[in-house]
């Protein structure tokens, strides 16, 4: 074929682009050893509450488990992305995974020795979570010293092919092998899928933040290079969050996702849904649970074609804005198949919203704040769906949870196009020249 032919091809793609793991061979162990990790985590989440629930046959015990690691992620989410700004952020992704790592080996230990003890796995989760929370932002912070910026959103693409597969495969896999070999079965694989991402974090240059100036994603050196920087002065979470206040593109990412987290986030209410609308039981629960991740996951698989995408500030509104219009058409409708369809729809909005936005943060970000603004990241995702849950649980009691998921999706709208109309900036924002 003749050199003119290349671009059609470009044109034409449709499945996530793979070009990330063919060029770089330290982001394809990353990708590799994190997707199987989440698969892993999403095992012991699930099998820390069966077992929670066997140990005390109570459904608020259980409940207890997602604040013991909300707390630690809102409060050190800031934290780790402030220390990941400070540290070689491979030594500090490094030691994060290697706590996780030791905590699951204490999990499957306390299953071998028969130690049945609720407060044992609440603090675990806890400090799972508190790992988790240091590890997130070196992690994502690193990925734009490893790849040139054109393959950023394939990147993300398939890192929510990662978090979304570990969602889904995770907790069945933990429920098939909990069913058949118990808890201690579930723990040790989890330990010994662990050690892919130890291996891949094991690997990786040196990364020394890189405090020079203010220079956009993959401008900055790794290997030998980013051993020869001079060592970082102590990064503040207050300077953080100026810098985030004076940058209205990177205010309005964190905005746009708050309009879906806390206005349009029905998750709580799927349970009486399931029962009121279309007269189901636990298992139309969890296939309305399913459904988004089904979607988010068929957003993934077909993200080829968002590389091509330059005004990644309209994509964001238009993803919202298709998030809040599914969940408000999910609120209409009582049939059941068409239900999960508008719930698939909003899930797939959904990965491209967080592909555009994960783009633009480590894109329009200078290398010494990726850090702290992934910090403000997982304090927004921690946060903004417990939120939702408040708000949507409120209004169905107030009202009903039609008006609560319907009117929820319509405000989502609403809420994102009136930010949109303040800031048109963001409209404007050029993925070939990133402005903060």
């Amino acid at each position: 074929m003749t050199q003119k032919s290349k671009p059609d091809v470009h044109r034409t793609r449709i499945f996530a682009d793979l070009t990330p793991l063919r060029t770089s061979p330290d982001y394809r162990r990353l990708w590799f050893g994190n997707t199987v990790s989440w698969i892993g985590q999403g095992m012991t989440s699930l099998a820390v509450s069966l077992q929670v629930y066997d140990l005390t046959g109570s459904a608020f015990s259980v409940g207890l488990i997602g604040f013991c690691s909300l707390v630690p992620l809102v409060f050190f989410g800031l934290y780790g992305g402030a220390i990941a700004d400070t540290m070689d952020r491979r030594k500090l992704g490094l030691g994060s995974s290697t706590g996780s790592f030791l905590l699951s080996a204490v999990l499957v230990a306390s299953a071998f020795a028969g130690v049945e003890q609720v407060w044992l796995l609440y603090t675990i989760v806890a400090l799972q979570a508190v790992c988790f929370a240091l590890n997130s932002p070196a992690r994502s912070s690193m990925i734009p010293r490893l790849l040139p910026p054109e393959q950023l959103p394939a990147a993300n693409a398939l890192g929510s092919l990662t978090s979304t597969t570990g969602t889904l495969v995770g907790p069945m896999l933990g429920g098939v092998i909990v069913g058949w070999w118990g808890y201690r079965a579930a723990y040790t694989v989890d330990v010994v899928t662990f050690t892919a991402s130890l291996y891949a974090m094991w690997r990786l240059p040196a990364m020394l933040p890189d405090r020079s100036g203010d220079a956009g994603a993959g401008e900055a050196a790794t290997g030998a290079g980013a051993e020869g920087e001079q060592r970082p002065e102590r990064a503040s979470v207050l300077e953080g969050l100026r810098f985030l206040g004076t940058r209205p593109n990177l205010r309005m990412t964190f905005f746009s996702d708050l309009c879906a987290m806390v206005f349009a986030s029905p998750k709580a209410l799927f349970p009486v849904v399931a029962i009121v609308w279309y007269h189901g039981d636990a298992r139309t629960t969890g296939l309305l649970v399913a459904a988004p991740a089904f979607g988010a996951l068929l957003g993934g698989v077909c993200s080829g074609w968002l590389g091509r995408v330059r005004r990644h500030g309209l994509a964001v509104v238009c993803a919202v804005a298709g998030w809040g219009a599914a969940i408000a058409a999910f609120g209409l409708t009582r049939q059941l198949w068409l239900g999960v369809v508008f719930l698939a729809l909003a899930g797939c909005a959904d990965t491209f919203s967080m592909v555009f936005r994960g783009t633009m943060l480590q894109a329009a970000v200078p290398d010494r704040m990726r850090g702290r603004l992934q910090g403000v990241f997982i304090v927004v995702v921690a946060g903004g769906p417990r939120l939702g849950d408040f708000l949507a649980g409120s209004v169905a009691d107030l009202a009903s949870p039609g008006v609560a998921v319907t009117g929820g999706g319509i405000a989502c709208v609403v809420a994102v196009l009136l930010l949109a109309l303040k800031w048109r900036g963001f409209l404007r924002y050029d993925a070939m020249n990133p402005q903060p």
